[in-house]
């Protein structure tokens, strides 16, 4: 092989190799995340699992994921309680109650600690950034939602065992680039028709 041919050689390696890792390494916006969902199946307990320092969350049914997907949880300041938990309550297209940002649309909301803490949509960033709550791509949460019940177990950890496996490989998202919604917008009901569709106003 000539000294050209092998450095070229060497360049179609490289390039190869770091197109197979972008996927994982390059921040994207949630709203072209879609996991992938096995249904389930039998009658045993599906579960709802949520590492808080991977920001992860993963559905399961005995031993077998069904779903797993980045979420964001709570600061230091303001920590996602940890514990085993229930599903509490779930609603569907459900608004923001308190100051500041009442009215904010929090699509997909269950609520697993008390009435003020809950899994729902929002903007993913790639660090705990929120008041404690779960939060979700459209995508995810609206899978989620449709696969939890009232009374569904919800356990949140600092780990679990997926983390290094199945959580490694899901993308790292960040919508923290993307302009805000014209707050006409946000609470207008078209925000609740077009989450049904997987979509929200430019995203």
């Amino acid at each position: 092989m000539s000294k050209l041919s092998s450095i070229v050689a060497t360049v179609a390696a490289a390039i190869a190799l770091s197109s197979c890792a972008v996927p994982f390494k390059t921040p994207g916006s949630a709203f072209s995340f879609d996991p992938e969902v096995k249904q389930p199946t039998g009658s045993a307990p599906v579960k709802i699992h949520i590492s808080t320092s991977a920001q992860r969350l993963y559905v399961t049914q005995g031993d077998v994921v069904l779903l797993a997907t980045p979420c964001s949880v709570g600061t230091t300041a303001k920590p996602t309680p940890k514990g085993e938990f229930r599903i509490l309550s779930k609603t569907r297209h459900r608004r923001r109650f308190s100051n500041p940002g009442a009215g904010y649309p929090m699509t997909y909301w269950m609520s697993f600690h008390s009435p003020a803490y809950g899994m729902h949509w929002g903007f993913i960033k790639p660090y705990p950034c929120t008041h404690g709550c779960v939060r979700m791509p459209l995508n995810s949460a609206r899978k989620v939602f449709d696969m939890a019940k009232v009374g569904t177990a919800v356990s949140v950890s600092t780990n679990k065992p997926w983390d290094s496996t199945i959580g490694a490989k899901l993308p790292v998202l960040d919508d923290s680039p993307l302009p805000n919604p014209p707050n006409s917008y946000m609470m207008s009901p078209q925000v609740f028709s077009d989450a049904e569709k997987g979509k929200m106003w430019e995203f």
